[in-house]
């Protein structure tokens, strides 16, 4: 069983020990876009305005400079560290979409940035990425705690404290509300999906990568059952009655998250929608290459037939962020690019504003 659960899990039972696990430090440094002129977009792909690629904002105002930069939030629920990729562009006061990513166990920031190249994305597309760190006083194996109940509910524990560092995000920047968007990885795809069922009014779309569904387990026993063999029958509930559109990324060889669980996310989604009223979801499978990994791709569509969840199943592949870069842990380079498909699937969702 891969090290990015397990080590947490069994770290669990004996938090007195506090074992801390070594960081990836390495800085990662704002990537220059492929084209001649970098454009501040209405979403992911869509552009509308000229400016040099290396113009930055002021760099005597930390809220708006270009770059990596490393912050702290404190609420009510406690305090975390984070990390904000601002890219390069003409000005900042033009709304762009946020990003959160969520790590997953024994990760950081820079080694997440990293792994997926989100930064990179970022720089070339024109939007933020947040990176919330977990502390290693709240978990020894710096995972979220996505089997506690007190950390699976809104307005409580880590989801409250991911969500008030979302929107304090918002209020120092320029960003899009109707375009904020979270995923993750492990750990972190399991957190991921719980801000989607109890978020769905802040989070407009969410990735879940190697993850978990809502309320999967209630302590270590039953989050051991969830990873081995998929969640029990009988799960919490969010508190809500909608969820935000998913898509799902999951190795079908993967020996620490069964892939069952990848199902499960998209399953909770649609236990919220009438049923008999969904079409038959569209599946196209593509054979693994010489040098790339062959997946299944399943679409869901709602009613009316928008695309409401897509489930990935990689071919072959174990737990780890598919196409994703050898400068991060956890990282597959040869399966499809969850990155980009992620991003893809984010912009096809902007959420509705009232």
């Amino acid at each position: 069983m891969s090290s990015l659960f397990t080590k947490f899990l069994k770290s669990a039972t004996r938090l007195a020990q506090r074992n801390l696990l070594s960081q990836n430090t390495a800085t990662l440094q704002p990537t220059r876009a492929a084209s001649p002129a970098a454009r501040m977009p209405t979403g992911f792909g869509n552009w509308q305005s000229d400016a040099p690629v290396g113009h930055a904002e002021p760099a005597n105002d930390p809220e708006v400079a270009a770059g990596f930069h490393a912050a702290a939030f404190v609420s009510q629920e406690g305090s975390r560290a984070y990390k904000l990729f601002v890219p390069r562009h003409d000005t900042a006061s033009t709304p762009r979409p946020l990003v959160v990513m969520l790590h997953g166990c024994t990760q950081d920031p820079d080694d997440f940035a990293a792994g997926t190249r989100m930064n990179e994305l970022a720089q070339e597309r024109g939007f933020l990425v947040l990176y919330p760190q977990q502390s290693p006083r709240s978990n020894a194996s710096k995972c979220w705690n996505w089997f506690r109940p007190g950390d699976q509910r809104r307005d409580a524990g880590e989801p409250a404290l991911i969500a008030g560092m979302t929107r304090h995000v918002m209020r120092t920047h320029a960003v899009d509300p109707g375009r904020v968007y979270v995923a993750g990885l492990s750990a972190g795809g399991a957190m991921a999906a719980i801000l989607g069922r109890e978020y769905p009014d802040l989070f407009a779309a969410v990735g879940v990568h190697s993850g978990l569904p809502h309320g999967a387990a209630h302590d270590v026993p039953s989050a051991f059952s969830a990873m081995k063999n998929g969640p029990a029958s009988a799960r919490s509930a969010g508190s809500g009655s909608s969820a935000a559109p998913t898509i799902v990324f999951h190795g079908d060889s993967d020996n620490t998250v069964h892939p069952v669980n990848g199902q499960q996310v998209i399953d909770d989604l649609l236990s919220l929608a009438t049923t008999a009223a969904l079409p038959a979801p569209e599946r196209t499978t593509q054979a693994n290459a010489s040098m790339y990994r062959g997946f299944t791709r399943t679409t869901y569509r709602d009613a009316k037939g928008r695309s409401q969840a897509e489930l990935w199943e990689v071919h072959g592949a174990g737990h780890a962020w598919s196409g994703g870069s050898t400068a991060g842990s956890f990282t597959d380079t040869s399966g499809p690019d969850a990155t980009r498909e992620m991003l893809r699937f984010f912009d096809e969702h902007p959420r509705r504003l009232v």
